[in-house]
């Protein structure tokens, strides 16, 4: 157990609230530690990671929901050819990614409390406005200020559950809510299957009410959310004062927040040196082949099933199966990680998951194995995600230095998505998406390349850490080193 726990002789640190009141000193014997470490992360993701999970299962549901409504119709009533989709889908992605810096970097100081629930709020309204459009014009103008109001979720999200969760407890949490991404590519199809039942209500075509009734459902949550978000751990009112004190403590020790507020201060200079840090441009570039595959998967799902020789109705239903697959894998995948910290190996072993589904895809003009390889491909995409951007995230500090390495990873990962959507929206056409599914192929040896090097500068760096250790003591070295201290040991 860590001494700073214990409880004696002297009290874990005089913590400061937000700037409304200062917590008490606490002193935690053992049995404090085992009857809380029992407590608050329980608390923490009952009132906390469903709100999250929900956030982005809402998140790519109404992004990615274009794709059933483009099976159900949408695509023909509006007139658009496949370049036009694939324009329609480019718009959504370009403001997504302008937003998703300053977002990220405003979070913390605006409020996480505010801002989240606003920004879901604010793209239902958007996403049901795609049921009413007439033509191409409006689905463009609705799909610009979907990705704007979306933009800074996903970063926003790993980066406030950073604030509540150590980092050995943190991928698991990421998972959870980043699962709910597979969740609803299988979510997505059963509902999409159902809507269609509603064609021609209110004289609005069924690919109109996926997008009405999904959007008022984000728009409402959005409001719930208001009053039940909580701003940080200190402002959380379901924890008491002891338990305040505790995960703060515990956060300090970890190194996921600073025991000087200084440190967590807004600083240029801190957002320049996380451009700088190899380990955050090597998963960059993972997070860029990463993204184009998993957007790739999540907006042509359907249409690929299809092409596979199902009908509209049964290629939404046919699409749900390895995505729910993805949703398990996702889950067992981040316990493993967290249980036996190997952000890197799990990564890895996803990426070669995508690898060998791609390649089955390629290789065979069987539909069965066609279909099955889906299962491998989505599955891998989809339990690599969390993995690498749980590990960009553990592996950044302070504060501003982690908001801006996690904003870089997803304007990565949504780059990504653009070339995606011209891989497979008018670059390679069905079924066969030949052009797209080698440049898949080369893009998950590329994300197992990466990664591997990721893993091995880590590796290097924390035996030249262990070294200095010997030859300095912790008093001797600055302070504001965040994870370029010597006592800050990368997570592999």
């Amino acid at each position: 157990m860590d001494d700073t726990l214990k409880g004696s002789p002297s009290p874990v640190h005089t913590m400061k609230g937000d700037g409304d009141h200062e917590l008490k000193d606490y002193e935690f014997s053992e049995a404090d530690v085992a009857a809380l470490e029992g407590t608050v992360w329980r608390k923490l993701d009952r009132w906390v990671l469903p709100i999250c999970t929900v956030f982005y299962l809402l998140s790519f549901l109404d992004r990615s929901n274009v794709s059933n409504a483009r099976v159900a119709g949408m695509q023909v009533d509006l007139k658009m050819s496949n370049y036009e989709y694939s324009v329609a889908l480019t718009v959504t992605y370009v403001p997504y990614i302008v937003a998703e810096f300053p977002s990220n970097l405003l979070l913390k100081y605006v409020g996480p409390d505010l801002m989240l629930p606003a920004m879901v709020a604010l793209w239902g309204i958007v996403s049901t406005l795609q049921g009413v459009v007439h033509n191409y014009s409006g689905l463009l103008a609705c799909r610009f200020f979907l990705g704007l109001m979306e933009g800074g979720l996903f970063p926003g999200l790993v980066l406030y559950l950073s604030f509540f969760y150590p980092r050995e407890r943190l991928q698991i949490r990421v998972a959870t809510f980043f699962a709910s991404a597979s969740l609803s590519g299988a979510f997505s199809g059963l509902l999409a299957a159902a809507i269609m039942d509603i064609n021609g209500k209110g004289g609005k075509p069924g690919w109109a009410w996926i997008f009405i009734l999904e959007g008022i459902f984000t728009f409402l949550f959005g409001l719930i959310a208001f009053f039940v978000l909580p701003r940080s751990p200190q402002k959380a009112r379901f924890f008491t004062e002891q338990e305040r004190a505790y995960v703060l403590a515990r956060l300090r020790r970890d190194g996921a927040v600073s025991g000087d507020d200084s440190a967590d201060r807004f600083s240029w200079a801190e957002v320049g040196r996380s451009f700088k840090q190899p380990h955050v441009g090597l998963l960059a570039v993972a997070l860029f082949f990463n993204g184009t595959t998993l957007y790739g998967l999540a907006y042509f799902a359907p249409t690929i099933v299809e092409g596979l020789g199902y009908t509209s109705t049964r290629a939404q239903l046919m699409s749900v199966p390895p995505f729910a697959a993805a949703f398990v894998c996702s889950m067992v995948s981040a316990v493993i990680s967290d249980r036996y910290h190997c952000r890197g190996y799990t990564s890895i072993f996803f990426s070669l998951c995508c690898l060998i589904g791609f390649s089955m895809f390629l290789g065979s003009q069987s539909n069965h194995i066609r279909y099955g390889s889906l299962f491998l491909s989505i599955t891998g995409t989809y339990c690599a995600a969390p993995a690498m951007s749980t590990w960009i995230t553990n592996n950044s500090a302070p504060h501003v230095r982690r908001a801006t390495s996690v904003a870089i990873g997803f304007i990565m990962t949504n780059s990504g998505g653009i070339l995606a959507t011209w891989l497979l929206g008018s670059l390679s056409p069905a079924p066969n998406y030949h052009k797209a599914t080698i440049t898949f192929v080369i893009m998950s040896v590329g994300m197992i390349v990466f990664c591997a090097l990721n893993l091995a500068y880590l590796w290097r760096q924390n035996q030249l850490k262990v070294k200095k250790q010997e030859t300095m003591s912790r008093e001797d070295e600055p302070a504001g080193l965040g994870n370029d201290s010597a006592w800050f040991i990368y997570n592999l």
